[in-house]
């Protein structure tokens, strides 16, 4: 007989991504993560299949972790990232097997390896602090055995920490070049911004990256893309310094850029486009302007991480390139000309996220994801649609394993403004019988829950909750004036969205017992939790995670608060204090009736944990219900990537204070 999914299967799940296709076609490198139940740690390697799919192998073994995998364009070997030395390196295997050999031995590692057109050199990316060079190796005998004394950290910029490295401690990404036969380094980049890299030119003669070059990066809030000439390292802009810009391409003639980005119009709310740069006439234009749709992926999930976008993928003949959407609940594949026709090459009801492409043929593998298959790589032939699935990691794992499906939703918000979710029906289900129901509400506010495999939805909905997950205006995916109307109306009618939400699921759904209702979600998804409970009494029982509810505190705590309070609630800490309070949670605390369970990471610089611990006082303070638990060591990423053990935990608190309030 099978069984629902639980908290724990999360060891038992294994996750493909990042695939590439070899130069010639016929085999694809991807990596494969699993969680080593015994270490509570991920375990990556790389794995090969032929384009058929009829062989699989693992490539590289070992402990640690193997990423990024990069073909050269010869097709004899394989670059990638291992942390099997430490830090994170850049080694090379044969395409035709046997021992790795590292080749970059980078002070602070080095990440994100990009092949010369002639296979002889490899671009790559590497963190440095002054007065470090990329050629460093060694640290003097005391810091590196630990025992160097304390010292005071002396900060003089805003940006001095970050959710996803922590305290900056000085430190830059720069670019460097390694040449394969001999690991000699060739530092590109130097001084205190951050340089991510791009791809070379057809000629090998030229990079293109991206970089906040301004005067003062605390404040510009942007990326542009230049070029750098190799032979002189002289820079050209090609960017108008007017947003954010990224993921560029060189088309293999040598004539065009694809970037991807937008020029802030509705700051952090923007649509990002694919916009084209021609080298000759140096000029720039938009190509997708007119699609309201959201270039990349931003569909929210809880499975898969680190994944790659490599933006806009030309083809062959310099004429278009595939790139990924998010669109209506689905992550899509799109083709484009340099002329500005696009046209939709995937286009179903699933989560593609992941891509590489044959430019020669038009074919593809495709990492796709659903609401009931974590995921899996599939031959896609983009022109007429065909595909085949290449890999089936999880089948043995699902052979006694039901799993809820996703079915879709829509109904109208109060002012006539539709709004797009999914219903999982509780594992079990039986016709006539009412179920206790949570609603789900997502982070950013600007992403999307999609048609993707969401764990915590799964083991919800195994412990008997039905689970209503939908997509409020703020979110992607369905416009530009959608994902706008959130901006300087917190609470407002994105709350509305949420509350029909659960009106629609009690009026509609025969099965739902509206005497039973939760509420939870995470980041935004805790913001908009803790102002539920805080403006309504119609949930039994809610959990806030990794939430904000102080936007005073927030603007000055928060790695990104001092912009995106003003971007996103659009109140100054110094002469809109009002407005920020107005619209922060914790003002409304002493109506909170509900039992509320608080989630939050210790080391969450994005929504610090002191937004916890305000929100728990001041419940405590007032007598309420509530719970708070600390995660160690955790940032923003708890759910998605953080330690495996500290992932089951709070899995196993969201279900087990709704199993205690919800009958």
């Amino acid at each position: 007989m099978k069984r629902g999914m639980r908290a724990e299967d999360l060891y038992k799940l294994k996750s493909v991504k990042n695939p590439q296709l070899s130069p010639d076609g016929k085999n694809v490198v991807f990596v494969q993560t699993v969680i080593n139940e015994d270490k509570h740690d991920y375990e990556s390697h790389l794995f090969i299949s032929d384009i058929d799919g009829k062989q699989v192998r693992q490539w590289t073994f070992g402990d640690g972790s193997d990423n990024t995998p990069a073909w050269s364009p010869d097709g004899r070997f394989i670059a990638f990232t291992s942390t099997r030395s430490g830090k994170s390196q850049i080694y090379l295997i044969s395409a035709e097997g046997g021992e790795a050999r590292q080749i970059t031995s980078c002070l602070n590692g080095a990440k994100n390896p990009m092949w010369s057109p002639d296979s002889s050199k490899i671009l790559f990316e590497g963190s440095l602090a002054p007065n470090e060079k990329l050629t460093d190796k060694k640290r003097d005998k005391k810091e590196k055995n630990g025992d160097k004394l304390p010292e005071p950290m002396v900060v003089e910029r805003i940006r001095y920490k970050s959710d996803a490295t922590g305290f900056l401690d000085d430190k830059n990404q720069h670019l460097g070049i390694v040449t394969v036969e001999t690991g000699e380094v060739l530092q590109l980049t130097d001084g205190d911004r951050d340089h991510a890299a791009g791809a070379w030119s057809a000629d090998g003669q030229s990079i293109v990256f991206s970089a906040d070059l301004g005067e003062d990066p605390d404040f510009s809030h942007i990326s542009d893309v230049y070029i750098m000439s190799l032979a002189d390292k002289q820079l050209t802009k090609i960017t108008p310094s007017t947003g954010f810009f990224g993921n560029p391409n060189y088309s293999p003639d040598g004539k065009y850029i694809t970037l991807i980005g937008h020029e802030k119009e509705y700051k952090s709310a923007t649509l990002s486009c694919v916009w084209l740069y021609e080298l000759e006439s140096q000029s720039l234009q938009c190509l997708t302007a007119d699609l309201d749709i959201h270039v990349g992926d931003i569909a929210i999930g809880d499975f898969h991480s680190a994944i790659v976008d490599q933006g806009a993928v030309w083809t062959n003949d310099s004429k278009g390139f595939y790139f990924l959407v998010t669109d209506q609940g689905r992550t899509a594949v799109y083709y484009g000309t340099i002329e500005g026709e696009m046209y939709p090459a995937m286009n179903d009801n699933e989560h593609v996220y992941g891509m590489t492409i044959n430019p020669d043929t038009h074919e593809a593998v495709a990492a796709i994801s659903n609401p009931t298959h974590p995921g899996d790589l599939f031959k896609v032939n983009l022109s007429t649609g065909e595909r085949t699935q290449l890999t089936y990691v999880n089948d043995d794992f699902f052979k006694d394993i039901e799993l809820s499906s996703a079915e879709p939703i829509t109904f109208d918000a109060p002012d006539g403004w539709e709004v797009h979710g999914w219903v999982m029906k509780p594992f079990g289900f039986e016709e006539g019988k009412k179920y206790p129901t949570i609603i789900e509400v997502h982070g950013g506010p600007h992403a999307m829950y999609a048609n993707t495999y969401f764990h915590e939805f799964q083991m919800l909905a195994s412990a008997g909750y039905v689970v209503v997950f939908t997509n409020p205006r703020g979110s992607h995916g369905y416009g530009q004036a959608f994902v706008d109307a959130v901006r300087g109306d917190y609470g407002g009618k994105d709350y509305q969205d949420v509350i029909a939400a659960t009106d629609y699921a009690v009026e509609y759904l025969e099965y739902v017992d509206a005497d039973n209702l939760g509420i939870t979600g995470g980041s935004y998804g805790g913001f908009m939790t803790n102002w539920a409970v805080s403006h309504t009494n119609r949930y039994k029982a809610a959990v806030t995670q990794r939430s904000i509810s102080n936007w005073l505190s927030f603007y000055g705590v928060s790695d990104i608060g001092y912009y995106f309070s003003e971007w996103e609630v659009g109140g100054d800490l110094i002469e809109e204090t009002e407005k920020l309070w107005k619209h922060s949670p914790i003002a409304y605390v002493s109506k909170v009736e509900t039992p509320l369970l608080i989630l939050h990471g210790e080391k969450d610089y994005r929504c610090p944990i002191e937004q916890a611990e305000q929100l728990f006082v001041a419940l405590k303070k007032q007598k309420k219900e509530t719970k708070f638990v600390r995660f160690p060591e955790a940032n923003h990423e708890l759910s998605r990537s953080g330690n495996p053990k500290l992932r089951i935990e709070r899995l196993n608190h969201i279900k087990g204070w709704f199993e205690e309030y919800l009958d």
